[in-house]
């Protein structure tokens, strides 16, 4: 990537860098002042995390989701959400001989998890590309990164009836489950999924974009307490405790819908103007129903197609940073300022006047 971020760098007027999805927009007032209000923290907080801030968590999945049948008992703050997910494998004991599924589009991090433990990863959407085998860990994605595709209520309910049927443990990273803009996505603990039994069941949950909070790293995990239960007893011998005034501002952040409608509108306007633009030059938008991008295709190898962004000062992500399935995909992120976003699509806008 390195040859095109610079030749993005020397367009005259700036590059324009869509390639990563960092939030730009400043952090809630709401929730800068809980954590003033609670910067006076000088004890370690418990690995398990405040009653408050797991009340929180169930409070919002059931008021947002539909989400029943959870409790405090079944959440557990992490560090991020990237932390959760690369170092399940070794909270949950896994290694060398144990099959994880993965989505066939995904952020490495999946896969950096199973390589930690020496477990094998398989990169798939399809059940029936398992075979008679049987994973530990089956990962979803939804809404999806890179792709924004979100996966239909009938899928949902198939999948969490095959690892329940071969006892596999069922993870969705469900962290743009509040960025959606075509479809509503539905979250795997949600009774409609289900069956009204979280049991084999695990949702990860991020608030880095919907609150703008990435820089505060606030996410949790929620759903089998059993399970919920495991990870705590690892987590407490590893040190992975979400600091105290953290987790309150994380309880200002989840009680707080306001903050969340105004940003999703500015992203909306956001993705309006680059999806215009795209589509007005040339590019097909695929799935991109959710998230904070667009997968975006000239049905072209995607270097091809970052090149030619490039050449206008704009850089984006390969799809094939994603797995081979992206190989004619580049990802688009509408995190960028008002400003940015505009510059990029006027650079577009002029290619298809």
């Amino acid at each position: 990537m390195a040859p095109f971020a610079a030749k993005a760098r020397s367009h005259p007027e700036g590059i324009v860098d869509l390639s990563v999805g960092t939030p730009v927009d400043p952090t809630p007032a709401v929730v800068q002042q809980a954590l003033i209000a609670a910067s006076d923290a000088p004890g370690y907080p418990m690995t398990v995390g405040l009653e408050s801030t797991r009340q929180a968590c169930v409070d919002w999945l059931a008021r947002r989701f539909g989400v029943t049948g959870l409790a405090p008992d079944g959440v557990l703050p992490t560090v991020g959400s990237k932390e959760l997910i690369a170092g399940l494998p070794t909270f949950l004991g896994l290694g060398p001989g144990d099959l994880i599924v993965q989505p066939a589009l995904a952020y490495p991090t999946y896969e950096v998890g199973a390589a930690l433990v020496g477990a094998e990863i398989m990169a798939t959407d399809s059940l029936t590309a398992i075979g008679p085998r049987t994973p530990k860990l089956l990962w979803l994605n939804s809404p999806s990164n890179p792709t924004g595709k979100v996966l239909p209520a009938e899928h949902l309910r198939k999948v969490v009836d095959w690892c329940r049927e071969r006892g596999v443990l069922l993870v969705s990273d469900e962290c743009y489950l509040e960025c959606a803009w075509e479809a509503e996505p539905i979250s795997i603990l949600h009774p409609e999924i289900n069956g009204g039994s979280i049991d084999g069941l695990l949702s990860v949950h991020s608030l880095s974009k919907r609150s703008n909070l990435a820089g505060y790293r606030c996410a949790f995990v929620a759903g089998d307490p059993a399970v919920v239960g495991e990870l705590l007893a690892v987590r407490k011998n590893l040190g992975l405790m979400m600091p105290t005034p953290m987790q309150h501002a994380m309880v200002a952040a989840l009680n707080d819908d306001d903050h969340v409608a105004a940003q999703h509108a500015l992203y909306a306007a956001r993705r309006a103007q680059l999806k215009t633009a795209l589509e007005g030059s040339g590019f097909r938008i695929d799935h991109s129903e959710a998230s904070l991008y667009l997968w975006a295709t000239r049905d072209e190898p995607a270097q091809d197609t970052v090149a030619w962004l490039a050449e206008r000062g704009i850089l984006v992500a390969p799809g094939t940073f994603y797995g081979a399935a992206g190989a004619q995909h580049v990802r688009v992120a509408f995190t960028a300022t008002d400003e940015r976003v505009a510059a990029g699509a006027a650079r577009l806008a002029a290619e298809s006047a």
